[in-house]
């Protein structure tokens, strides 16, 4: 059996992202930490918009993801993923 697990943050008031683009209420503590650490660890794929991985392409990779989060950092790079997107012609 499959199962399809969403994980998004998202205000009540239905934004991700304050009015200037500034995505930083989200509280990523140790906590928060252990929680996506077992939610990739339960997944086998990821899924993404074009966006967000965007994002996400830019930043697993580097030093600094590495330094700042080094055990999400490899799940994040080695995990399969699949893009959602009619405008994004290559996902590497």
């Amino acid at each position: 059996m499959r199962t399809l697990a969403s994980f998004i943050i998202i205000s009540l008031d239905g934004f991700y992202e304050g009015s200037e683009g500034e995505f930083d209420w989200p509280i990523v503590d140790e906590e928060f930490r252990d929680f996506a650490i077992r939610q990739l660890d339960d997944a086998d794929t990821l899924g993404f918009g074009r966006a967000t991985y965007e994002h996400m392409a830019a930043y697993w990779p580097t030093d600094q993801a590495q330094t700042n989060d080094p055990d999400i950092s490899p799940r994040m790079n080695n995990m399969p993923k699949f893009v959602f997107s009619t405008t994004l012609q290559d996902a590497a």
